[in-house]
């Protein structure tokens, strides 16, 4: 007995349409691989131009005038810090209820 021909062609029909499917699931596979190998290789090439325009613009204080500005607040009075301010801390608020600074006797 034969093959059917109609048979043949629908089976011929199938196998090629599963082929095709596996070869299209392939390349679509390939074709992210390389985009996310090319998004890497972009990330890493504008990560290193960054880098490069930062050195190249890279700023560096002026010792000078911060020195020249100290010394003019240094003759002004009394320097601060951050957590004492300009007038510094005062002695009254040390002392601990006793007549001494920080309580001692």
């Amino acid at each position: 007995m034969g093959v059917d021909p109609v048979t043949a062609t629908i089976g011929a029909a199938i196998v090629g349409a599963v082929v095709n499917t596996v070869s299209g699931q392939q390349q679509a596979s390939a074709q992210k691989k390389a985009a996310s190998q090319q998004q890497q290789a972009a990330d890493r090439l504008y990560q290193q131009q960054q880098e490069q325009n930062n050195k190249q613009n890279a700023r560096d204080p002026n010792i000078d005038a911060l020195f020249a500005q100290n010394e003019i607040e240094g003759q002004q009075g009394q320097s601060g810090t951050m957590l004492t301010g300009p007038m510094g801390v005062d002695p009254n608020s040390l002392s601990l209820g006793k007549n001494t600074l920080l309580g001692g006797a």
